[in-house]
């Protein structure tokens, strides 16, 4: 019997699988899809809180993954660099609710005239590529001594009796696994281009015509995109990647003119009032306990080796 199940091979159940491990857990991942397979994969996965509500346990969880990141990119993990970023802001504004986390953030006023530009805010955060992330940590699971078995599971019950806790990590999943109807998906489409020599990523959240990022990784970049709450399709559609292939050649000019070498749309799991990590007050009828870790939304890597570190909290 093991110690702990954990639902789910995503950045989010990864992440715990390890945590969990460290602190000397046995632990078996079971997964409908593998690593490579799970919607993680199509992260920008810039460490950014997006669309994440100020809260004193997000901030936390977002410092303590930027701190975890961060010295990850300073040991050569494969995918993980240091990332300089701009965000432009539409109106003028002071730090954000998570800057504390951010050693480096400033902000930096445009001027007064049309020809200084806006404001911005800069800062330094990890960048991770999750074609080589996700492998990495699938990888640091067995080095630590867990398996990843597939298997889909449409109840939590079936892994009851099975270990002693079952963390659940199913994402969008959840919204029927653990009956939260408060989960729903918010649809984001990017494209890939090629890397014209670009180092810094570059944010307009606030664009009129939608939210607006380019992304820099070793081989491409990645543009996007869209955050579409209630959408299930996860077909890209060729007039959002015009869309956003303009937007972004508006935002940094050395774009202009690029065409995909890839186009891809996932679903993020989102949750109305935000990430829910916590036990389950309900025990299963084996004995076996729940403890709940989803609802990230487009901030899992952001947030996730902080949230891991909680969920190993709780199970201990």
């Amino acid at each position: 019997m093991d110690d702990v199940i954990v639902l789910g091979a995503g950045v989010i159940g990864l992440t715990c699988a390890v945590r969990l491990l460290e602190d000397g857990a046995r632990v078996r991942v079971v997964t409908a899809d593998e690593p490579a397979r799970t919607v993680s994969r199509l992260a920008a996965a810039v460490w950014y809180p997006t669309h994440t509500d100020p809260d004193p346990r997000v901030l936390a969880w977002a410092h303590e993954t930027y701190d975890e990141l961060m010295a990850q990119a300073g040991a050569a993990v494969p995918g993980v660099v240091p990332r300089p970023t701009r965000m432009i802001l539409r109106a003028p504004s002071g730090p954000p609710w998570w800057a504390a986390a951010v050693p480096d953030f400033a902000v930096h006023p445009g001027g007064s005239s049309a020809s200084a530009g806006p404001d911005e805010w800069r800062f330094t955060v990890p960048s991770v590529e999750m074609p080589l992330y996700l492998p990495w940590l699938a990888d640091r699971v067995r080095e630590l001594g867990g398996t990843i078995a597939l298997g889909r599971v449409e109840r939590l019950r079936e892994l009851d009796g099975q270990a002693g806790t079952l963390v659940n990590a199913t994402g969008l999943a959840a919204r029927l696994l653990a009956d939260d109807p408060a989960v729903f998906p918010a649809r984001g489409q990017v494209v890939g281009v090629a890397n014209p020599g670009l180092v810094t990523s570059v944010r307009d959240e606030e664009h009129p015509d939608g939210m607006t990022y380019v992304h820099p990784r070793s081989r491409d970049v990645v543009l996007g995109g869209t955050f579409q709450a209630g959408e299930w399709s996860e077909t890209p559609d060729p007039g959002t990647t015009e869309a956003i292939l303009r937007r972004c050649a508006e935002l940094v000019p050395q774009l202009e003119g690029a065409r995909p070498l890839w186009e891809a749309a996932g679903l993020r799991p989102a949750r109305h009032g935000g990430p829910r990590v916590e036990a389950d007050a309900v025990t299963l009828p084996g004995g076996t306990r729940i403890v709940h870790a989803y609802g990230h939304g487009g901030a899992g890597v952001t947030l996730s080796w902080g949230c891991a570190a909680e969920v190993a909290r709780i199970v201990a």
